[in-house]
C-alpha cells in the first residue's frame, strides 16, 4: 500500500540567488497531510558558507527587514548539523514527503543542495510541488499573474507572514492545502474526465 503524501511547506531565508556563492540563512518547513493535518515542523538558522558572500539586492532586502535579520541570526548552527537533523526529521514524517514552495524553485534548490552537499541525500528526490503553477488553472491567470496579493481571502487562515522561515512556511502550507480543499469541489467536465481515464488506461 502506498503511503500517503505529505506536503512540506518549506520556506528558505538566503544572502543571494543561488546556493554555493551565497548562502541559505535559514529555512523551515511544516508539515501538512492533505487533509490539512500539521503533523511536524522544522527550522534552523544555518552559519554561512566559508568564503560565499551576499548578493548586493540581498543586502538591501536585510537592511530593510531588521528584525527578520535579527531572527534568522540567532543560535545559527554548521550547515552539515542542520542538514542531518532535517534529513533524519524528513524520513521520520508519516508518509513520503513532497516538497511544497510559493514558488518552489528558489526554496527547492537551496534546500536540495544542502541536503546533498552536507547530508549526502534528499528523500524529496525530484518531488517539488509549485503552489503558484497548481493556482494557475483555479486562478484562470498567468504564472506571474497569481501573486498572494490577489488570492481569495478565505484561502488564507490567520496567521502571520514575518519574512521569519517558520512563521511563513506554516502560514503557506495552510494555504495550499486550502486551495487544495477547493479544487477538489471543482465539478470538471465528464468528457475530460473520461478522456483522463482513457488516457491513463492505455499507458
Amino acid at each position: 500500500m502506498a503511503k500517503p503524501e505529505i506536503f512540506v511547506s518549506t520556506d528558505v531565508e538566503a544572502d543571494g540567488p543561488i546556493p554555493g556563492p551565497y548562502s541559505m540563512l535559514s529555512f523551515a518547513s511544516a508539515a501538512y497531510t492533505g487533509e490539512k493535518k500539521l503533523v511536524g515542523t522544522f527550522s534552523r538558522n544555518l552559519k554561512t558558507i566559508p568564503g560565499a558572500s551576499m548578493h548586493p539586492k540581498q543586502k538591501e532586502f536585510w537592511d530593510a527587514n531588521p528584525e527578520a535579520w535579527a531572527a534568522c541570526r540567532s543560535d545559527a548552527v554548521e550547515p552539515e548539523q542542520a542538514m542531518k537533523d532535517y534529513l533524519t526529521w524528513l524520513k521520520e514524517l508519516p508518509g513520503s514527503p513532497v516538497f511544497t514552495g510559493f514558488p518552489a524553485a528558489y526554496d527547492f534548490m537551496f534546500v536540495q543542495w544542502y541536503l546533498h552537499r552536507f547530508a549526502g541525500d534528499s528523500p524529496f528526490g525530484q518531488a517539488a510541488l509549485d503552489i503558484k503553477s497548481f493556482l494557475m488553472p483555479l486562478m484562470r491567470k498567468s504564472f506571474r499573474g497569481v501573486s498572494l496579493k490577489n488570492l481569495p481571502r478565505k484561502w488564507f487562515d490567520d496567521l502571520p507572514h514575518t519574512h521569519i522561515a517558520l512563521d511563513d512556511a506554516i502560514e503557506q502550507g495552510a494555504l495550499f492545502c486550502n486551495a487544495l480543499a477547493f479544487s477538489r469541489k471543482l465539478k470538471l467536465d465528464r468528457k475530460l474526465l473520461d478522456f483522463a481515464s482513457t488516457e491513463t488506461k492505455s499507458k
